[in-house]
């Protein structure tokens, strides 16, 4: 049974928008927190900028900020503060080591992302310890995901992707219906549970780990098969990264071509960057426009699964019902609505100038919700009981959609930007 997808409910996504604009109102109006340092290369740099007191005092500030905008959040939410004021410190530190661990330059040389480090110490941890119920409970897993996908929509920007034409967009949208699709189909064949079947379609096709995380949100997944599918798309991102920029230089692939593939096929952001990077600026520039226009059609394609999923699982006495535009509005994603609004009003409204000024530090806010998010999932998932309850099937759908989705993106990669 799922701990905090199960609770989460509505109100509570709007809490979530609240907490996410608040954060946006924040930056622009009143503070704007600094980024903190975690990049070193060995024990001298980790004791003098790591660990320096201007440092320790910008992670102690960042430290009071986040557990405010938390403890808000559990207020309003209902639940107990006083477990969460319990609870959230352990996360912060386990999710700092991660940056930590994430921020030396041999591990950034191999482009591991802070992440991964997050969910295997959660993991790690929830797996060779038993944890409380009522520390589990105080888990704000969901709640740290919207935030950041909220603050991912101040990074949407339309004017970038329009720069670089509509064939962007153009790829985006046609990889991301033949690939859902595919990677569905393939999963109903092979009798993949329903919520796995939606996780794995969304991830494989749209943007990874934020598209599977948007899509349990929508349908209320079980965060137990989130952290399932989200494991599997950031161990398979690592070999895509390193061995697809390897495959496009020996088979001489245009950089224009190689930045369309790289960037509509492999699944996380970081990932597409670090594989632009090792191929050319110009591959590093299409790749990321394409993967923005992925991201563009995330909160599009969110809002599509919980209609679809408000018509197939709309139960009444043991029948599946047709709902009326009550029951959609009440089961839609409220969150989606904040991704689209920060996305617009960093779109149309914030100067160039405003933007380039906060965005750093929002990114890093994002960056950090997520980190957050992916250590409290692992510390939440027993991954031995979730290889148990699950068949080898998913990972295998998992692994042919994504080949899948590698061959089509390529092809249409070469259809569009091919001189």
């Amino acid at each position: 049974m799922s701990i905090q997808s199960k609770k989460i409910n509505l109100h509570e996504d709007w809490i979530v928008v609240l907490l996410g604009f608040l954060i946006i109102g924040i930056s622009l109006f009143i503070f704007l927190p600094l980024v903190p340092v975690f990049k070193w290369a060995n024990t001298a740099d980790l004791q003098n900028d790591v660990f320096n007191f201007e440092n320790l005092q910008t992670l102690f500030i960042q430290f009071v900020y986040f557990i405010s905008i938390g403890t808000i959040g559990a207020f309003l939410a209902g639940k107990s503060v006083k477990n969460f004021l319990l609870v959230f410190p352990i996360v912060y530190l386990l999710t700092v080591i991660a940056l930590i661990i994430a921020g030396n330059s041999f591990v950034k040389g191999l482009n591991l992302e802070a992440v991964i480090f997050s969910l295997a110490i959660g993991l790690s941890i929830g797996n060779f310890f038993k944890l409380p119920e009522w520390f589990r409970a105080a888990l704000s897993t969901e709640v740290f995901v919207k935030i950041g996908l909220v603050l991912l929509g101040t990074s949407v920007i339309f004017s970038d992707i329009l720069k670089a034409g509509s064939l962007g967009l153009i790829q985006a949208l046609i990889v991301v219906l033949s690939v859902w699709y595919f990677a569905f189909w393939l999963c109903k064949k092979l009798k993949v549970d329903d919520e796995l079947t939606m996780m794995i379609s969304s991830a494989v096709s749209i943007c990874g780990v934020s598209a599977a995380i948007a899509t349990s949100g929508a349908i209320k997944g079980d965060s137990k098969k989130l952290s399932y599918v989200i494991s599997i798309v950031l161990v398979t991102a690592i070999p895509m990264m390193i061995f697809m920029p390897i495959i496009a230089k020996y088979f001489n692939f245009p950089e224009e071509v190689t930045g369309a593939w790289l960037g509509g096929s492999i699944d996380t952001s970081g990932a597409v960057v670090a594989s632009g990077t090792l191929v050319g600026e110009t591959a590093l520039k299409i790749s990321t426009i394409v993967k923005f226009s992925q991201n563009v059609l995330l909160g599009l394609a969110a809002f599509a699964i919980s209609v679809y999923w408000t018509y197939t699982h709309n139960t009444s006495q043991g029948e599946v019902s047709k709902p009326t535009l009550a029951v959609i509005w009440e089961r839609f994603p409220k969150f989606v609505i904040g991704f689209i609004a920060a996305s617009l009003l960093f779109s149309f409204v914030l100067t160039p100038e405003v933007r380039d000024t906060v965005k750093d530090s929002i990114k890093n806010l994002q960056g950090l919700w997520f980190a957050l998010a992916f250590t409290s999932i692992g510390l939440e998932t027993n991954f031995k009981e979730l290889l148990q309850n699950n068949s080898k099937k998913p990972l295998y759908a998992f692994l042919i959609a994504q080949l899948f989705n590698i061959i089509i993106t390529l092809l249409i990669a070469f259809l569009l930007f091919s001189k």
